[in-house]
């Protein structure tokens, strides 16, 4: 996919790309730091539809959304052809009985047959954590298994 770029002299850069449907949809990252996310039409990329200021946290946040979807998107893609296997995102909540633990604590392969192959933390990713990995808060874990064994690692993770 084509990502133009656009220097917005004394503001900052535009980055955006258009989609299957039309519109185009981008960042412009000011050069205080913010970011905005905008919606443009396919033939006037200079008249706005919407624009959402983000702050840094909110930034972080839809990055660990799109990244750890496409994440999922290329493990689906790559087990398509594994039966009974399947791709699913855990979030570690507020109220998780691991949250501020290592990963090892949970036992979640021991006890559902599931691999947590990557960590999704604050828009970076954690490729294969081990178990001495702490768990935070907002953490986007990915995990690879049965549906029966995501089932119980979900409930584990919430439940203990």
């Amino acid at each position: 996919m084509h990502v133009d770029e656009t220097d917005l002299p004394g503001l900052g850069v535009r980055k955006d790309f258009m989609t299957a449907s039309g519109r185009r949809i981008g960042v412009v990252v000011h050069r205080d730091g913010t970011t905005e996310f905008i919606v443009s039409t396919w033939d006037d990329p200079d008249t706005c539809q919407a624009s959402i200021p983000l702050t840094g946290q909110e930034t972080t946040t839809l990055a660990q959304l799109l990244g750890g979807q496409l994440i999922v998107n290329q493990l689906t893609e790559e087990h398509r052809d594994v039966p009974g296997i399947v791709t699913r995102q855990f979030s570690i909540l507020h109220d998780s009985p691991f949250r501020d633990r290592p990963m090892g604590a949970a036992s979640i392969r021991t006890r559902s047959g599931v691999s947590i192959v990557a960590i999704m933390r604050e828009g970076e990713v954690i490729p294969s954590p081990g178990p001495d990995v702490v768990l935070h808060r907002g953490d986007l874990l990915v995990a690879v298994g049965t549906l029966e064994g995501l089932d119980k690692a979900a409930e584990i993770l919430r439940k203990g």
